[in-house]
Parts: C-alpha cells; structure tokens; sequence
C-alpha cells in the first residue's frame, strides 16, 4: 500500500500565510494539515472573542480561499485545528467560500461551565479563579471518524497537535487502539510536523548548514500502515531535512521519555532515525503503550494586570547603578504595593515588572514613577519604554479530568455523526527502551564553547521549560551524558541553580533532556522573562565555554 502523504501548512497562528498554496501546488499530497493552537492561543482567542472578534483563526479561512478548490479537484483532505473556541464558526466560515466542500467540526473539548477538579497538574496548586477557557485535548478518533463519514475539511478545537496525523492514518489504516506501536509511530509523525518549518531547518542550532533557509518549506511525512514515517519536503523549497533537524524537533517541548497522549504513549527513547537520502529521514521501531485514563484539560484564567519599563545601565559601576535606580523607583511607588514584583538585571538591560489585580496600581502610577526618576538617578540614565498603561494578563493552568467524562460530538454539514468512544486498550506492563549503544571511553578534550559539538532546542510546557540537547556523534554520547548533569547544567547556568530539574536521557538519540519547573512562572503569557518562552535557553547553554570533544 502507498503511504499516506500528509502535509503541514502552519506550526503556529501568525505562520506564513502562502504555505498552504506551497504544499498544496509543490507536489503530490493526500493530507494537508496545520496547527494554529499553542497554549497561548487560547487565550488570544479568547481575548479576540470578548472584543467581539472571532474565536476561531481567520488566517486559516484565508488559506482555504486560497487552495479548497485545488484540494477539492486532487482528492486532498484537509485537517486542521484552526477551529480554536470556536470549530462550528470556523467551518461556517469555509462553507461560505462556495466550493461545496463537506466540512466537518469536532467539538466536545470545550469543559467550560463544567464542574472540574481544577487542581494544576503541575504544582499540585488548587484554583480560585473563574477559568475563562477550559479545554480537553482529544485524540485523533473524531478525525478518523468525520473524514470516513466522508468530509473533505475536518476543523476541530482543541485535539493534540499530534492527532492531526494520527486521525488521517487512523483513517487510512484502520487502526485499532490496541495498535500501539502504529499508533505510537503516527504521534511521533505528528510531533515532528506539528511546529512547520523547525522540522526543515528553523531554529536549527547548526543553521549555517542549512540552504536557503528564507525560503524554508513547510514538512511532509511519508506515513506508512505500521506507523513509520519519511520525512521530507517538496523538492526545490529551502531548508533541509536531516537527522539533526529531525532530532531537535523531536526534543522540542518534551517531558519525560513516555510521551502521554490519548490515543497512545510514544516511548520516545525507541525512536530510531535514519537518513534515507538527501532530505529523506526514516522514522522507525517506536513502541507504545496504553494511554492514560486522563484528559489534559487546558484552563486559562484572569491573572490580574501588568507592566514592564526597561532602562538601559550602560559603563562603569553596573551594579551600584541598577541599585540606585530601584531605589528610586521604590521611594516614589512602594514595591509592597504590588501582588508581584519581578526584577531582572541582564546588563546593560534593566527590567522590572510589576502585577497587580488593580489595573491603576500596575498601570502609568508604576510607569511615571520610573520616568519620575530621570534625573534623579544614575548617570547616563534612559529607558526603552514609555510610560504606559498596565495591560491584562492570562494563567495557563493544566489540569486532568477522566477520559470517560470528554464525550467528542461530530458535525459534517451541520448534521450530527453518530460517534462512540472505541474501549480503551488494556494497560500492559511499561515497554522498555531499545538497548543503547555503550559509550566508549572519554574522548580527548579541548576548551571550546558547547555548541562546537552539541545542538540544542527549548521551549515552554506551562510554567515549566525543556531544554532538549544532543550530540552528533556516537562516539560523543558517553561524554555528554557523563558531563551534562543537572549539577552540570546549574554549575554552566547559574540562574538556574533555584529550580527543581529533571533529567532524562534518550540514548537512541544522542540526547538529554532537561526539564526546569517553575522557570517560566506560571506560563507564558503570564511570564515576567524576557525569554517567556524559553527559546533561547538552549542558545544560552551551547554559548558556554567548557572542555569538549577535540574535532
């Protein structure tokens, strides 16, 4: 059987806008899809829906003017989560381009007005706040199901940013869900295509060796019946698809090893790569296990109002003069006054944030005391920001709730699908992890930055950051997995020294990942760092200086 060709147009709301017309007219396809929904997202989406605007992401609807008809004409299914709050207006919106498109929505995550254990699955922290958005994430089932009831569009809400891939191999093979490790296979697929372009050369540590990285294309995976996959690209776009490139989408936003979902546990440390030729990467050998009996439920929530100024603390005496300028501050606005205060002094930036439940609190009393202080303070004083007003701010905050109380509902063309929730598979014992090479013994070593010899890739999970780092050769693995322990990783960055890390190592692929609880607070729109998101942790630790691997 010919593997299922599935594309991907979007990592992100706000992606570039032509991808689907690349995808679409680069070369032969079965599955155009695109994820629009980050933890964020949804509350953006809210925000847009309390000023009246969309709940759902018009970018996509745009997409669609642009290439429905071509789908429609070369038997292209198109899935994506662009649907938002809001799956239903989406699809309307799609019907009304005139194609005569059967289009879907998959709704049923939306938990709203539910009565929910809203403990953070996290912290372990109760909730005292009003949730303004509370999302289950589904599987790819309901995919699987509105496209073999025969819809040519499957917009959903919030589902797994891996079951866009999932549901169409579902569909295409029939898989039961006690195909675990096809199952497994189609998640990692879905992982590595879920964030565009960092799976072809974005964001890629090594950049300098990738070709044409303006013109970037978008991913494609070659999805085979038992669950393994080719990555690859059109021909003649930019960018480039390797075991590097692969890897370190792999370890972007990852946990531990088993990798939760609910349609599978993808045991991470059984991926095996392989370059099949130039811009071709075989994934294979994933194994899986039986999912949980949760749902995630993402729940965002009113945090209250904030304000940030910047002042710039440039020549001698650094230190003495970003004291001087807090002082200041304080003297005119008290810093009790505040629910939170955050003070960062990344020379010459100096930043201070500030959060409040009362907007006038956080908003021009805070920013006109710091202008107040303009010449009265250190020398060579300025700042980066005007003073303004103080701006709302939302939570994320993940909670579990049981499988069996998130019913998905189907609509295709306004009328109802009959959907039943296939049994759950039977919890086996843990698979473990194929046997890793045994590392060799220490290479000789030389004093050089980090990132001479390993890659790297963060980001943000909550309130939480990985940090995902490997090497590229085998002989290397023994040496990192010897010298970047967390006492390691804290001793090289040392404003990480407060946080409670985890480590785990995946062998397969000459890597380790880290995960930093409470770096980011208490998530990204929430985030008081420069960096909310973590994005350049890992450009940060590969800057290091350490003794590395000769050449």
């Amino acid at each position: 059987m010919d593997p299922l060709i599935i594309a991907n147009c979007s990592g992100f709301y706000g992606d570039r806008l032509s991808a689907a017309r690349e995808m679409v007219e680069g070369g032969p396809i079965d599955v155009l899809t695109g994820d629009w929904l980050a933890e964020l997202t949804m509350l953006i989406l809210a925000g847009n829906r309390l000023k009246g605007r969309p709940g759902y992401a018009p970018t996509f609807v745009k997409q669609m003017e642009q290439v429905l008809g071509t789908c429609l004409e070369r038997g292209i299914k198109v899935v994506s989560n662009a649907g938002g709050l809001d799956p239903a207006g989406c699809a309307e919106a799609v019907a009304k381009l005139g194609l005569g498109a059967r289009i879907a929505c998959v709704t049923g995550d939306d938990l709203t007005g539910r009565d929910l254990d809203l403990t953070n699955a996290d912290t372990g922290e109760p909730l005292d706040a009003a949730p303004l958005t509370a999302n289950a994430y589904l599987s790819g089932r309901p995919i699987a199901a509105a496209l073999e009831a025969g819809a040519d569009v499957v917009i959903t809400g919030r589902v797994t940013d891996a079951a866009l891939v999932t549901g169409p191999g579902i569909w295409r093979y029939g898989w039961q869900p006690g195909d675990l490790d096809a199952l497994a296979g189609s998640v990692v697929a879905g992982h590595i295509l879920e964030c565009g372009c960092q799976a072809t050369g974005g964001n890629y540590s090594f950049f300098t060796e990738v070709p044409d990285l303006a013109h970037c294309g978008f991913p494609i995976a070659e999805l085979h019946a038992d669950g393994s996959s080719v990555i690859t690209k059109h021909p003649g776009t930019g960018g480039r698809v390797s075991v590097g490139t692969v890897t370190a989408q792999l370890l972007y936003e990852i946990g531990s090893p088993r990798y939760l979902g609910p349609d599978v546990v993808a045991r991470f440390d059984t991926i095996e790569l392989a370059e099949e030729g130039p811009d071709r990467v075989r994934v294979s050998g994933v194994r899986g296990e039986a999912p949980p009996d949760t749902l995630k439920v993402a729940v965002n929530h009113l945090g209250g109002y904030r304000n940030t100024m910047t002042l710039m603390v440039t020549g001698l005496d650094q230190e003495a003069k970003a004291r001087l300028a807090e002082e200041a501050i304080w003297a005119r606005v008290p810093r009790e006054s505040f629910e939170r205060v955050d003070v960062s002094f990344d020379p010459p930036l100096l930043r201070i944030t500030v959060m409040s439940p009362d907007k006038a609190v956080a908003g021009r009393r805070f920013s006109s005391a710091v202008v107040e202080t303009g010449l009265a303070s250190f020398p060579g004083f300025y700042g980066l920001t005007p003073p303004g007003d103080a701006s709302p701010y939302g939570i994320y905050w993940p909670v579990l709730v049981p499988a069996a109380e998130v019913r998905p509902v189907i609509h295709l063309d306004g009328v109802a699908v009959p959907y039943e929730q296939p049994a759950r598979p039977p919890s086996g014992e843990a698979r473990g992890p194929v046997p890793a090479p045994v590392p060799g013994g220490a290479p000789p070593t030389v004093r050089a930055a980090l990132g001479t010899v390993i890659g790297a890739r963060s980001g943000d999970k909550g309130g939480n950051a990985n940090l995902g780092v490997w090497v590229r050769r085998p002989a290397h693995y023994g040496w990192l997995a010897q010298a970047l322990t967390v006492e390691g990783l804290k001793r090289l960055l040392p404003h990480l020294e407060p946080y409670r890390i985890d480590r785990y190592e995946l062998p397969n692929l000459l890597a380790v990942n880290f995960v930093v609880h409470g770096l980011l607070g208490r998530g990204v729109a929430a985030s008081p760092r420069l960096d909310p998101q973590a994005k350049a942790l890992g450009e940060e630790l590969r800057a290091q200086v350490a003794d590395v691997p000769a050449p």
